[in-house]
C-alpha cells in the first residue's frame, strides 16, 4: 500500500510518520511529477493554509489530477485545512476549492481567543482518540450521504462520505494511530471493491 502525501505545507511529515508506524509506504507530492511518477492506493491532503493551498495547487497544476483520482473513487483523508480544500462551500470563505465532499464548513470556527486546543473525543466506532485543533474548521451543515464520524461539544469534526475522509483536528500531531488506521482500512475495502 502506498500513500501520496500533499507536501506544499502543513504537518505532512507528521503523517508520513504515523503512516511509517503502520507500515504503509508513503511519499511526498510536491510538484506534478511526484504526482506522475507513481500511483498511490490513497491521498492524505494535511493541514495548513487552505488559501495558500488551493493557490499553490492551481499554480502547481495539481489540481485537476487531485480532482480526477477523487472521482475515480481512490480514497483521500483531508485533516484541517485539508477538509476545507474538499468541502462544498465554505459557510464564511466565498472560495470553493476541489469542492467533492458534501459538506458545508466554517473555517477558523473556533475564534482566534480559542486558537487551539486538545480533547479527547469519540472517533466513529474506534472509541475516545485525543484531538489537537488548531484554528480548525467544523462541519456546519451536511448532505444525506455524508456520515458524521465525530462530534465535539455538539460540532460535527470527522465525517466520511464515499472514498473522503476528513477531520477538523490534527491526528497526526499526537501518538494515536487510530484515524490513520481508519483511512488504511478504507483503501483496504476500495481495492477490494476494484479487484
Amino acid at each position: 500500500m502506498k500513500i501520496g502525501v500533499l507536501a506544499l505545507q502543513g504537518a505532512f511529515a507528521e503523517h508520513r510518520k504515523i503512516l511509517e508506524l503502520l507500515e504503509a509506504e508513503s511519499f511526498e507530492i510536491r510538484q506534478k511529477r511526484d504526482f506522475e511518477a507513481q500511483p498511490a492506493d490513497g491521498y492524505i491532503l494535511p493541514g495548513g493554509e487552505s488559501t495558500v493551498m488551493g493557490k499553490l495547487l492551481r499554480e502547481l497544476d495539481l489540481f485537476e489530477p487531485l480532482q480526477s483520482v477523487i472521482s475515480q473513487g481512490i480514497p483521500v483523508f483531508g485533516t484541517c485545512a485539508g477538509l476545507l480544500l474538499l468541502a462544498k462551500s465554505i459557510e464564511n470563505d466565498p472560495s470553493v476549492y476541489l469542492g467533492a465532499m458534501d459538506i458545508v464548513a466554517r473555517r477558523n470556527a473556533y475564534g482566534r481567543q480559542l486558537g487551539s486546543f486538545a480533547v479527547d473525543g469519540t472517533f466513529a466506532d474506534q472509541g475516545i482518540i485525543p484531538m489537537v485543533f488548531i484554528r480548525a474548521p467544523y462541519i456546519q451543515d451536511w448532505g444525506g450521504q455524508v456520515e458524521i464520524l465525530s462530534q465535539v461539544n455538539g460540532k460535527a469534526v470527522a465525517a466520511r462520505q464515499r472514498n473522503m475522509l476528513v477531520t477538523a483536528f490534527h491526528p497526526e500531531l499526537t501518538n494515536c494511530t487510530t484515524v490513520h488506521q481508519y483511512f488504511l482500512n478504507m483503501i483496504k475495502r476500495s481495492r477490494c471493491t476494484h479487484e
